[in-house]
């Protein structure tokens, strides 16, 4: 009888090349988090459905993978790694110093629409600082966000920034149904130009408008700012973005720094600075992140906070990691295993293996199923090369 049995949709396996791409990305990572002082956590895979519904999350519940515990609580698979983190900062490191710097290599599940596709499971790397509020704060992450793809071995990226404020101080200057303004949101987010023009023309009489209608359109290099400056006149949130640019420009950050004030996603969870970070060969943004400083107040405990989660296997698909070539198997005799797998652990991982065949000839063969050009023959009290 002929099984075929296929992996859960939106799922599926991940095979040599892939796997030292994920590996490397998440190596990389790693290392810088430490490197600049944050500290791992590990929170469940699953947890209760309320945490996301307690901290606002942003991600829709239909998009959470849920399962039902013998109680008959609803629990999700971790669909974000923020809000659990949040959790754990409120309670179990609540008596600790801030600001916190934590770091996560965690896996996240999102059920994706059907017409839309995509992987359930999405590989993360990402950080959190909680407590530290203020420029500074956020130009240390904005500095950490361009130095991770770096560390990944990225060449063609960049880091586009926005402020939560800015629309909020547009959309302020409307006299619009909160309805209509959450319609002109998704209209800018998505730059769906029809839907933006025709939402905005019953009121083109109004102060913002004119800025509003062009919001999707402010992305580029710092004259962005200038021309939003033009349109919508003195604003903190645009003088905050100004600061970091300069600063960022002579920290020699500026050539990998644009800005897009378009950037209005989630705004009931993002409070001030937001960034998405693109590279390219990646058709969606790689890195994503900004200030969420309502979130810890969720879990009981007052601490701002902002962070940012790289997609691991979206970054590892720019690379070009080869998966390394067998070149030597190596045929022992008794008493003789010690010293293979020394020769075996001398070399480049991946170049050379044991073979478990009992004679020389059985071993040649095998190396040349496998494409080895050699087999190393350790037998008797000598060593002899033979080629394939």
């Amino acid at each position: 009888m002929n099984v075929h049995i296929n992996t859960p949709e939106g799922t599926r396996d991940r095979l040599f090349s892939e796997c030292l791409e994920r590996r490397q990305v998440q190596s990389a990572l790693v290392e810088l988090f430490r490197r600049r002082g944050y500290t791992e956590v590990i929170t469940p895979e699953v947890e209760f459905y309320d945490l996301f519904i307690q901290s606002g999350n942003p991600i829709p519940q239909e998009a959470m993978l849920k399962i039902i515990d013998r109680s008959g609580k609803i629990m999700v698979m971790r669909p974000d790694c923020t809000a659990p983190i949040a959790r754990v900062a409120a309670t179990k490191l609540k008596n600790l110093a801030l600001p916190q710097r934590l770091y996560y290599d965690q896996t996240v599940f999102r059920d994706r629409l059907a017409h839309v596709g995509g992987s359930r499971e999405i590989a993360q790397c990402g950080v959190e600082m909680i407590g530290a509020v203020g420029e500074k704060a956020d130009l240390e992450m904005v500095a950490m966000a361009v130095d991770a793809l770096r560390s990944c071995g990225l060449k063609q990226f960049h880091i586009e920034l926005g402020h939560a404020g800015f629309y909020r101080t547009l959309a302020g200057r409307m006299n619009m149904p909160e309805e209509e303004l959450e319609r002109l949101r998704a209209a800018i987010e998505g730059k769906n130009f029809a839907l933006l023009n025709d939402l905005l023309e019953p009121y083109r009489g109004e102060g913002a408008c004119a800025a509003l209608r062009r919001l999707p359109y402010l992305f580029g290099g710092v004259e962005v700012l200038d021309e939003a400056q033009t349109l919508a006149g003195s604003c903190g949130s645009l003088d905050h973005l100004r600061r970091l640019y300069a600063e960022l420009e002579a920290a020699r950050y500026g050539n990998c720094v644009r800005f897009d004030l378009g950037l209005v996603h989630q705004l009931d969870y993002y409070t001030g600075l937001v960034f998405r970070g693109y590279a390219e060969g990646a058709g969606a943004p790689v890195l994503s992140g900004g200030r969420y400083d309502g979130l810890m107040e969720q879990f009981g405990r007052r601490a701002e906070a902002i962070g940012f989660a790289v997609d691991v296997d979206a970054v590892g698909a720019c690379l070009t990691v080869e998966t390394p070539k067998l070149e030597t198997v190596i045929h022992y005799g008794p008493s003789l295993l010690a010293k293979a797998l020394a020769v075996v652990d001398s070399r480049p991982a991946g170049c050379c293996e044991l073979s478990p065949c009992r004679t020389v000839e059985s071993t040649l063969n095998l190396a040349r199923e496998k494409g080895a050009s050699r087999v190393l023959v350790l037998d008797n009290g000598e060593e002899r090369w033979l080629t394939v």
